[in-house]
């Protein structure tokens, strides 16, 4: 079977690599001259399952308000005539329930262990290689009301089979020895042994080599201008030279999916929460984190990509606005510069932003849309690094005929209906 990949970001690139280890004829096509260059590109660094947690939940709406009046705030709301803008925050304030909070993030966790597992067999079965760490992730909590405040995603660990450890203060040093530097900034954290750290835009740039390797054509710098469709399935991708054809799509343009969906009727709830991140050599590296520590306080998360400290965090809904404001980045130094100061000059740090595709309920869309050969593989939000490779391997077996490992009912379109 011949299937067309529209978009090259790390959602992209897996889909294609798990498409052509099943046997299929795979383009990718992408606006952007190589792999990994947009959302994909200078993320957080987390594959974090243990992390997967909804932006909506019951708390949130009383906790809105509150970041947004904060100097260093980690959600900032730039208000615009936008349907879709008000349509998605309408759609994620009906998910703010204790119960649709924990069903998102069972949702989530059922993908994001699956992929966690997906990828180790890819890194025994290729020996990729991209700044990767093994030693999980510490949510540190600066009050005692934030640590106090942790008990459903306990539970949600505990029926997930998650493994967690609750620490005090001697065992956030014990797993990240710089934080003994700072002490009386934190009263504890919550580790999750499970989660790693890597570079994405280094993972996403090595796999797409190795898939064309075996095969898989990349078409960069070629702009999307359109599916066209009969009305039963979808025959061809409209760009500006040429239509390109094949038996299958597999829709992986994060934000800017709804946009050629909308044109066939078909309302994809994604939309765009800019994100923004440090990248800054290491000076000291014992000042410097062992593995990826989220500061909760700020939504912040720190993280050691090899010899450089990632910092990534902010959610600034401002609709596919891809200006750096120096404002966030402030955020960014002030809690990277409290928790680790002599880690780095922060100072000389490059500075960058991405657009993350953020669905009301924070589970991605995977599955058919509408038409009998299109797919879908968006909407992952915060967590596309963390469950590219498990998303893509469903959307490989599901074209494939074959029955995932996962259950995947819950992850389509139709939930929406």
């Amino acid at each position: 079977m011949r299937v067309i990949i529209l978009g090259a970001g790390v959602i992209g690139v897996t889909s294609a690599w798990w498409l052509a280890e099943a046997g299929h004829e795979v383009v990718v096509i992408d606006r952007q001259p190589g792999p990994a260059l947009e959302t994909s590109f200078a993320n957080a660094g987390e594959v974090s399952p243990g992390y997967s947690t909804p932006w909506a939940g019951p708390a949130v709406p009383v906790k809105a308000i509150k970041w947004m009046l904060m100097k260093h705030g980690p959600l900032v709301v730039r208000p615009k005539l936008d349907l879709a803008m008000w349509r998605w925050i309408a759609g994620m304030l009906r998910n703010c329930t204790e119960k649709r909070y924990l069903l998102n993030k069972s949702r989530m966790l059922r993908l994001a262990e699956y992929s966690r597992d997906v990828m180790v067999q890819l890194r025994a079965d290729t020996g990729i290689t991209y700044d990767e760490r093994m030693q999980g992730t510490l949510q540190l909590f600066r009050t005692q009301q934030l640590l106090d405040s942790i008990g459903d995603d306990v539970i949600a660990l505990q029926d997930a089979g998650v493994p967690y450890e609750v620490l005090d203060v001697a065992g956030c040093i014990r797993v990240e020895p710089a934080l003994a530097r700072v002490q009386g900034k934190y009263v504890g954290g919550l580790r999750l042994p499970g989660d790693e750290t890597g570079d994405c835009q280094m993972f996403t740039t090595k796999l797409a080599e190795m898939a064309a390797s075996r095969g898989v054509e990349f078409r960069y710098a070629t702009p999307i201008e359109g599916i066209e469709a009969d009305g039963r399935k979808v025959v061809g991708v409209r760009t500006p030279k040429e239509r390109v054809s094949g038996d299958a799509y597999v829709l992986a343009l994060g934000s800017y999916s709804p946009f050629l969906l909308r044109r066939h009727g078909v309302h994809l709830p994604v939309y765009p929460v800019k994100g923004y991140s440090l990248t800054a050599e290491i000076t000291d590296p014992s000042g410097a984190p062992e593995s990826t520590v989220m500061d909760e306080t700020y939504k912040v998360a720190i993280t050691r990509l090899g010899n450089r400290i990632r910092v990534g965090g902010t959610a600034e809904v401002t609709g596919f606005d891809l200006a750096l404001r120096l404002g966030r980045r402030a955020t960014l130094e002030n809690s990277v510069g409290d928790l680790f100061p002599a880690g780095a000059d922060y100072g000389k740090a490059s500075f960058w932003c991405g657009l993350r595709p953020m669905t009301p309920d924070s589970t991605p869309v995977i599955g058919k849309a509408r038409y009998a050969n299109l797919w879908l593989n968006t909407g992952h939000g915060t967590l596309g690094w963390t469950m590219a490779c498990g998303s893509a391997k469903v959307v490989a077996d599901q074209i494939s005929g074959r029955r995932p490992d996962i259950d995947t009912a819950d992850l389509a379109l139709s939930r929406y209906a």
